[in-house]
């Protein structure tokens, strides 16, 4: 959000963010307008929330279905700053789907950057969190396969709530009321297809990286240690990664957090083993770039869909090349001894092999690393992504309003 709000400015354009109070917000003139959080003013993650409190429940449960305050707030919005569109970035479960109402309501058209499943899936993964595997059944099944696997927090409760208030948005025509998708992954919008998204509506539009937010020009070196960021849980593939650099003297840094507790398990796994694996806990992007200075290339072991990580492109910014899983849109961001490896899904003896091959062979790094980041400045430059989201833009803008010219009473 701040990245694209920082080039839509930049070529001159106002931006007026909408979005929920918290504590840890930076400060914006709008924020008036801003909605309650679901739990208390910290908290972001659904583990944070206090499910004990009646009112934390109620509104949690509400906003995965319609937010009257959220329709309210954003109506107040747009009678004063009048844009010309809305593009939003994430809506389910925190703001929920009613400002599509708001925006309709004001005659305002809306672009919807889709950045996970979460359209189709309950959990938003496509991914079954107790048996561990992908899952694709409510793509082309019943929303009641995510009650069945329990995808919700473990939870046939809130598994079926979340499904019925997808099934809510179905039924209030969410998808007719966007004008435009924007997706980042060519393998996401072949599942968007198949969910009955039509093609005419969805442009690919790969995320960019901004240069700018890296604090000084890099002194790139490449020390002997590979490197993780992210989320630590299970769908990430951290098992497969710890248990493909057992044994093998190689050293591997973790920078994430865990809402769940799953590093501590990974932890307990690792307590007796004398294994180069060292937790770096949550890191700012900031303290990240000096490990990205350093590190000999990064790893992504993802065993979900796992729709275009940013981490990949910070890897290319840093001139590293990547190891990852070869399934879905890391198919299309890793190109396979080009700017990288790729490796089966769930394989750490595969894994394993590639990342022997790349400790023992460090001109192959710096080749795969170079080659990465020609790509980031070419494919995945700020001046492509601002200029084909400009092109929808005024081509949403320009028919939208010609479509409700025509339907004005003569």
């Amino acid at each position: 959000m701040f990245n694209i709000k920082e080039v839509l400015e930049k070529n001159g354009h106002t931006v007026v963010p909408f979005s929920i109070k918290n504590q840890n917000n930076l400060s914006s003139e709008y924020e008036k307008y801003f909605i309650k959080p679901v739990s208390k003013a910290e908290a972001v993650y659904f583990s944070e929330y206090n499910k004990s409190n009646i009112i934390t429940a109620f509104r949690s449960f509400l906003r995965m279905f319609y937010s009257f305050e959220a329709k309210r707030k954003l109506n107040q919005l747009i009678r004063v700053v009048k844009p010309d569109i809305i593009y939003v970035l994430h809506y389910q479960n925190k703001i929920s789907a009613s400002i599509f109402d708001a925006a309709k309501k004001s005659k305002i058209p809306v672009v919807h950057r889709i950045s996970d499943f979460g359209l189709i899936c309950s959990n938003a993964l496509f991914y079954r969190p107790i048996q561990k595997d992908i899952c694709e059944r409510c793509l082309n099944g019943s929303r009641m396969n995510a009650v069945v696997n329990k995808c919700v927090h473990d939870s046939r409760v809130y598994s079926f709530i979340k499904a019925a208030s997808l099934k809510f948005q179905q039924t209030l025509k969410i998808r007719e009321k966007i004008q435009f998708f924007v997706v980042p992954s060519l393998f996401t919008i072949e599942k968007l297809k198949i969910y009955g998204l039509p093609a005419s509506k969805v442009a690919h539009i790969p995320t960019f990286f901004n240069f700018q937010s890296i604090s000084e020009a890099p002194e790139i070196s490449y020390e002997p240690f590979a490197l993780y960021i992210g989320r630590i849980e299970p769908e990430k593939g951290l098992r497969t990664m710890v248990k493909a650099f057992e044994g093998t003297g190689f050293n591997l840094k973790i920078i994430g957090f865990s809402a769940s507790g799953f590093d501590d398990e990974l932890k307990n796994y690792l307590k007796n083993k004398n294994e180069n694996i060292e937790f770096l806990g949550r890191k700012s992007f900031n303290e990240i770039q000096d490990y990205l200075r350093k590190c000999a290339f990064t790893i992504v072991p993802s065993e979900w869909y796992d729709n275009f990580p940013n981490t990949i492109l910070e890897s290319y910014a840093f001139r590293k090349c990547v190891i990852a899983t070869n399934i879905g849109s890391l198919k299309e961001m890793i190109l396979n001894g080009e700017t990288g490896l790729l490796f089966k899904i769930k394989d750490y003896g595969d894994l394993r092999e590639k990342i022997t091959y790349l400790f023992n062979n460090s001109d192959e790094c710096r080749r795969l690393g170079s080659n990465a980041f020609a790509r980031l400045s070419t494919e995945y430059s700020e001046k492509e992504h601002y200029t084909k989201l400009m092109k929808i833009f005024s081509s949403v803008i320009e028919a939208y309003h010609t479509r409700n010219i025509s339907l004005q009473p003569t």
